[in-house]
């Protein structure tokens, strides 16, 4: 099923044959660097648990570009434990949470991040009601953040020790997108 498109790219619902190609993915050093860690490779069976297991709140999707799969993407409305902890405790409406990565390291460094987040910005307010929109990148990832800022995306709150990566808890960036410019 395609979720949202435009130009080369598309964002479609995960199938049971991407399977294969995010086992590739989530091996690749150069990957893993930025999404789970280089000492957290995955195998069939892991991406069996994490990506096919299913759980109701999130979408998860492949990301296409000029019909090759080239990453993965997933939304979903962040719970009531997030909203805690990222201090939204008392905002009462739509937020969604996504994570995404590209997978084809030879499509880092041409804006296709850019163009996805803003696919996925404009598919997530206009179809799913999202009011806003977050995202925690590691602080150290410089050009996801550069990516996310020129999505329209703004910090908001450094989370302190906030994700495991390789062996070390690091400090993220809770980043916002404010779909209706209403306040926080």
């Amino acid at each position: 099923m395609i979720f949202c498109k435009k130009n080369k790219l598309t964002v479609r619902g995960l199938e049971c044959s991407d399977k294969h190609q995010i086992v590739k993915w989530l091996s690749d050093s150069k990957v893993l660097k930025y999404y789970e860690g280089r000492n957290n490779t995955f195998d069939e069976k892991r991406v069996e648990e994490k990506f096919y297991n299913y759980d109701v709140n999130k979408t998860r999707c492949i990301i296409e570009y000029d019909q090759k799969s080239i990453g993965y993407i997933q939304y979903y409305i962040v719970d009531e434990e997030e909203l805690r902890d990222y201090g939204y405790s008392n905002f009462n409406r739509t937020i969604f949470g996504t994570d995404q990565f590209i997978g084809e390291t030879e499509y880092l460094g041409h804006g296709i991040g850019t163009e996805l987040m803003k696919l996925i910005i404009n598919y997530l307010s206009t179809e799913k009601g999202a009011e806003k929109i977050v995202l925690d990148p590691q602080a150290w990832n410089e050009r996801a953040i550069k990516c996310y800022e020129k999505s329209g995306f703004v910090k908001v709150n450094l989370l302190l020790k906030h994700e495991l990566h390789e062996g070390e808890l690091k400090d993220c960036w809770l980043m916002e997108y404010n779909a209706r410019k209403i306040d926080r």
